[in-house]
């Protein structure tokens, strides 16, 4: 057990969130009550996960995506009333970590699905107008496109959309999950063999071909449900709290 906002300011601290600009806020989105024995966690705060929480008898949900995001209408209505009210009226908090959950070098997203994929792991990335959180590294062993992909859909359990650069051989790789498409450029500028994200825009296609570069497209969520999950068991083993993660699958 330990009090909520004592678990937050852990949080907070190991994350680095003030380091981060970022599209929504980081950590205590939504507050409930003051002590903290059992911690759902899932990739996104939809309907589903609050109501498996409610049904676990949870104190606290952990997500990578939240609420409140930049340019969203503010007003408590629909959706958004209800998912809040399903939380207030049943006392639970809400802690959500996006961009710092992205880099964190032991239980972010990036770090897990490189282990996820075997990919060691070399540095970091980013464009010129962004921060950075991709990373990039080298596999065990030279892989064909078709292999790679392969693989992913093997470790991942949901095949990739592939947009192959010819017979260019796989031994370097960059990646960085979730909507992070736009960051192909930034691997290209490196040299890298391939880059892999969670999503894809209509563009990317013609940049992977014209800069020579495999690029594979593993799904937003397919992407990004090791990190959240490696940081409640981490909080779990430290504060000896019940963790409970909840996949709600979900195809993109």
């Amino acid at each position: 057990m330990i009090r909520l906002h004592e678990l937050v300011a852990y949080i907070d601290n190991l994350l680095d969130t003030a380091s981060f600009q970022d599209y929504a806020p980081n950590g205590l989105q939504v507050e409930g009550r003051i002590e903290v024995r059992k911690l759902v966690s899932g990739v996104t705060a939809c309907q589903a996960l609050l109501d498996a929480a409610v049904d676990a008898q949870a104190d606290a949900i952990l997500v990578h995506h939240g609420y409140f995001w930049k340019n969203e209408d503010s007003r408590i209505t629909g959706m958004k009333r209800r998912r809040l009210g399903r939380l207030l009226a049943n006392d639970i908090s809400l802690l959500a970590y996006h961009l710092p959950l992205d880099a964190h070098p032991v239980y972010g997203n990036n770090v897990q699905l490189a282990s996820a994929l075997g990919i060691e792991v070399a540095g970091r990335f980013g464009p010129d107008n962004g921060p950075d959180i991709a990373a990039h590294g080298r596999v065990k062993a030279a892989l064909t496109g078709d292999e790679f992909s392969k693989l992913i859909a093997a470790k991942l359990g949901r095949e990739p959309l592939h947009v192959p650069a010819g017979s260019r051989v796989i031994r370097t790789v960059g990646w960085c999950t979730g909507a992070a498409q736009d960051y192909i450029e930034a691997a290209a500028v490196l040299g890298l063999d391939a880059y892999i994200s969670g999503e894809i825009s209509e563009q990317t296609v013609h940049q992977a071909r014209e800069l020579d570069i495999h690029y594979f497209a593993a799904g937003h969520h397919a992407t990004e449900r090791y990190g959240v999950e490696a940081l409640g068991d981490h909080l779990a083993a430290t504060f000896g709290l019940v963790h409970q993660p909840v996949d709600i699958d979900n195809p993109v």
